[in-house]
């Protein structure tokens, strides 16, 4: 009989392992289910050739266990077509506006600066970059379309009738240099052994390329290079310790000691009324490298948006967000840790808010350290340090964005967009408009309601798995035209909890 019990005290907890295979995917779902998505899942599933894998998938949420294996940060080419589509066109004339405004002085006395961690192997990438290295797939097939995409024509994807993804050349898995983004770190000391010019470097802004990158002149950018003859970032920050020399001046564009990055951020500002005004700061990646669990690495995907938001009232910083995991973080701005540069001219008359880029994700927290999320026991975290520093305002794109005159936006339901398959539009928009920094910075890329890098791959895939309902890849993220920027809470997520102290962010629950 004893071996009776032995059975009965075996199923009984296979059976409660099964339920919390099962159960905890679903709690843990911060989006919840509805009767699209499963559906979704459904076909998902079915993709696995395999009876045993699908079963296994269904019910007990394991999914693809044959494809495990090591996924180190770092490690052929693919390209196929089946549909095409006319050359695009650019929208001629859609940057250069009469009248076009100005920044505020006082976005930029208050404009952030990011530590990156000092471990991390996919950094800051150019859009012009990573839109060069991307085919676009319509409806899970790859467009053997006849021209090139670009930032000055991506609006027009959005006629296309299905879902759109920009879909890499490569396989991921290969690393490829561009995934990596390496010449765009910013360091604090010069990266490369050539041999350091006596001369003071000079940009030709007549030229069409410049020699570290090949795709932008240097006069497209809004702040690009222009430091105003300020102290550099590093030597302010670090007390005047470090000694700036002529030959870390003239590193041209490659990462110097200013915190200067080939890599442009995006700056977007929206006017709320009534002296609001929020100062929207994106910063792009090309690629996200998901975190561990138990050795097995979840939420790989290509293209990374992440972005932080300074809130003024009346040219008066209020309070400061943070994307991170499930909706971000508000903080006010009493909370963010600042330190003060020259602006101006004028020593410590820029008081700058500092934040932390997580490791792989490019989470932003408001202090270096351990940040666990969903799971307890420090299972699932991101991890932040006070690596080298990023100034994103020596080298951006700005904008000012009407959002209330946007098709896109719909204030009745919290910002969400039309779905991509609801495209067409009749005419360029005319919302968003480049600073008179940049008169000429391209538009167009900001409209387009596709993802930036590839869908989610099917479970048939080998570089594809699913436990417990988290994927080893997901897809990639939509731009900074829909992360909502016309709420009128600092929060990205509809609960939105503003902390007054930086302690105890990041909290697993």
């Amino acid at each position: 009989m004893y071996w009776i019990y032995r059975i009965v005290a075996v199923a009984i907890a296979f059976s409660a392992l099964v339920y919390v295979l099962w159960a905890a995917p679903r709690y843990l779902d911060p989006s919840g289910s509805d009767p699209v998505k499963q559906e979704r899942d459904r076909r998902w599933v079915n993709t696995s050739p395999y009876f045993v894998d699908r079963q296994a998938c269904s019910w007990l949420t394991l999914c693809g266990l044959h494809h495990l294996r090591a996924d180190p940060a770092s490690r052929d080419y693919k390209n196929q077509g089946q549909l095409r589509l006319d050359p695009p066109t650019p929208d001629v004339g859609r940057g250069e506006k009469p009248g076009s405004r100005d920044i505020p002085d006082y976005v930029f006395k208050h404009a952030p600066i990011v530590h990156l961690y000092s471990g991390e192997q996919f950094w800051p990438s150019d859009m012009r970059d990573h839109i060069a290295h991307m085919d676009v797939q319509l409806n899970s097939a790859v467009l053997n379309d006849t021209g090139p995409w670009d930032l000055d024509n991506m609006r027009h994807l959005n006629e296309l009738n299905g879902s759109v993804f920009l879909h890499s050349k490569n396989n991921v898995e290969d690393r490829p240099a561009w995934l990596h983004s390496r010449y765009n770190i910013p360091s604090a000391f010069p990266t490369d052994a050539e041999p350091a010019s006596d001369e003071p470097a000079v940009l030709d802004e007549d030229a069409s390329t410049t020699p570290h990158h090949p795709h932008v002149k240097p006069s497209d950018f809004g702040q690009s290079r222009a430091v105003h003859a300020q102290p550099t970032l590093q030597k302010v920050l670090s007390g005047g310790k470090h000694k700036q020399t002529q030959d870390e001046d003239a590193q041209g564009h490659k990462p110097d000691v200013q915190g200067y990055s080939a890599a442009p951020a995006v700056l977007v500002l929206a006017d709320k009324g009534e002296g609001v005004v929020d100062a929207f700061w994106f910063f792009f990646y090309s690629y996200n490298l998901g975190q561990t669990v138990l050795t097995m690495r979840f939420g790989n995907h290509v293209a990374d948006w992440e972005h932080c938001m300074v809130r003024f009232k009346d040219g008066v910083p209020q309070g400061m967000y943070l994307s991170e995991h499930e909706g971000g973080q508000a903080y006010a701005w009493e909370a963010m840790e600042k330190r003060n540069t020259t602006f101006r001219g004028v020593p410590g008359a820029a008081e700058r808010p500092v934040i932390y880029s997580a490791l792989g994700s490019h989470a932003m927290y408001a202090t270096p350290g351990v940040h666990a999320y969903i799971l307890p026991f420090n299972m699932l975290k991101d991890v932040t340090d006070e690596g080298p520093l990023w100034d994103p305002s020596l080298n951006h794109y700005a904008y000012h964005y009407d959002y209330k005159s946007d098709d896109d936006f719909h204030p009745d339901n919290a910002g969400e967009v039309k779905s991509i398959v609801d495209a067409g539009d009749d005419k360029p928009p005319e919302t968003l408009s480049p600073a008179a920094s940049n008169p000429n910075a391209p538009t167009s890329w900001f409209h387009f309601r596709g993802r930036w890098g590839d869908g989610v791959y099917p479970l048939a895939d080998v570089r594809q798995w699913r436990l417990f309902g988290q994927y080893h890849y997901v897809s990639g993220p939509q731009g900074p035209k829909f992360k909502n920027l016309g709420r009128k809470k600092m929060c990205l997520a509809k609960k939105c909890r503003i902390r007054h102290e930086r302690d105890g962010s990041g909290t697993w629950y």
